[in-house]
């Protein structure tokens, strides 16, 4: 990347300026504060120079982008130019360019209130949201009016109080208090549908027995989420039982069992994600499935020998294709949301011959004991995902009995009725099938 190119449209002297700043900050002190005023005073001057810094910095994106340096560069855009330049993540780099050209571009108040400090970058984000977001038929001089009236509330209050300002913005150029109502139903009804398609769960298997996660979720869904997390975490149950066993350990008075309450607390702040991905793990192994229209398709099974179960030793295997202890299944195994399928166990008729149409819930357990997979030819798909195929059509004459369930992912089970394929059911010499398809010519 040529710094010539990176720097040809900087206003004279900025440069120099920086380079004065950096400078003056190694001459900065550096010791404890005398007192709680000068604490205060250092940590706002310090909010401010940052917050200068970052409208100059915000100017300097835009100018980059006016002068489309990322192309000189053979970057794809200003944000790439930008993460590269910086050593920044992408995304954040993309945030910061369409917050510089949403400054550059007609919010000048903003703008000026940010290079004087006057308000911050997350401020200045909500406003240039707040504005983008406004309805059509505004003319230049009430847009500039809800401008000035979000910039001068951005002075006074917290980015989150002046997000909802911002929703009923239409208040600052007296519209009707419909209108200000429908501008902000409209507002959050628009977040809400973004917010869904933006829902994403993905996870890594890592090989030593744990799995890691990533979500984005609605708000709404991830406040509900934490807070029974939170609730199933309980701290006031961690204070009764800290409490106890203060009182187990020897205090004697109240204020003995509050101090030994109080370490405790401080002993396990650090270990509070440690708390609330147990209560996570709880939350999921008691989900209630009963409610869904296919329950164990949605349920793990856990398959596990009679006498492995009664001895809590060896292996039990999960129809999602994972192995766990055998004292682990015992424990699920009185849980809710857990099919235990125990072999040796009391057995389930399973044969229901043409008086049922679907299969059932117990033959699908069953089947679990005998699949892994989806029975189609090379498809690793677990089992738990498949849908229980009639070998011989239902609508044919065939009959619903175990011997005749094939489990096949729903891409295998629409193959197995389209006319377009021919397939082979093949059957092992322990009642496991597998199909295999062809096109037909």
């Amino acid at each position: 990347m040529s710094s010539a190119a990176a720097l040809h449209a900087v206003p004279l002297g900025t440069v120099e300026v920086l380079r004065e700043i950096d400078e003056a900050l190694d001459r900065l002190p550096h010791g404890d504060v005398v007192g709680a005023a000068d604490a205060s005073a250092a940590l706002s001057m310090a909010d401010k120079v940052i917050t200068r810094l970052q409208a100059v910095r915000l100017s300097l994106v835009a100018e980059a982008d006016r002068s489309e340096v990322a192309s000189e560069s053979g970057m794809t855009g200003t944000g790439a130019w930008l993460a590269a330049c910086t050593r920044r993540d992408g995304s954040q780099a993309a945030r910061d360019v369409r917050l510089a050209t949403a400054l550059d571009n007609g919010l000048d108040a903003t703008r000026e209130a940010l290079a004087a400090g006057a308000v911050s970058t997350e401020h200045a984000q909500v406003i240039a949201t707040a504005t983008a977001q406004l309805p059509e038929g505004l003319d230049a001089t009430e847009r500039t009016a809800i401008e000035t009236a979000l910039v001068r509330r951005a002075k006074l209050v917290d980015p989150g109080t002046l997000r909802r300002d911002g929703r009923r913005a239409l208040a600052a150029v007296e519209r009707s208090q419909a209108e200000v109502d429908a501008h902000e139903d409209q507002v959050l009804r628009t977040q809400e549908d973004e917010a869904l398609a933006k829902s994403r769960l993905t996870w890594h298997q890592n090989g030593d027995g744990t799995t890691s996660g990533h979500f984005t979720l609605p708000t709404l869904a991830a406040a509900i989420l934490v807070k029974t997390v939170q609730h199933v975490a309980s701290p006031r149950r961690f204070a009764q039982q800290a409490a106890k066993a203060a009182r187990a350990a020897g205090a004697t008075t109240a204020a003995e069992a509050a101090d030994a309450t109080w370490d405790a607390f401080r002993a396990a702040d650090g270990d509070w994600a440690h708390r609330y991905g147990s209560a996570f793990v709880e939350l999921l192994e008691h989900l209630p499935t009963d409610t869904l229209s296919g329950k164990v398709a949605a349920t793990v099974v856990v398959t596990v020998d009679h006498e492995q179960l009664k001895a809590s030793l060896g292996a039990a295997h999960l129809d999602t294709g994972h192995d766990l202890s055998a004292s682990e299944a015992r424990r699920l195994a009185c849980n809710a949301g857990i099919v235990p399928a125990v072999l040796g166990g009391r057995s389930v008729p399973l044969d229901l011959g043409r008086q049922e149409r679907f299969f059932t819930e117990a033959q699908r357990v069953a089947l679990a004991t005998v699949y892994d997979t989806c029975a189609a030819e090379g498809c690793d798909r677990p089992y738990a995902w498949s849908e229980l195929h009639h070998e011989d059509p239902w609508a044919s004459g065939g009959h619903t009995d175990l011997a005749l369930a094939v489990p096949l992912c729903g891409h295998h089970h629409r193959r197995a009725h389209d006319p377009r394929y021919w397939h082979r059911v093949d059957t092992d010499a322990h009642g496991k099938k597998s199909v295999i398809y062809s096109r037909r010519s």
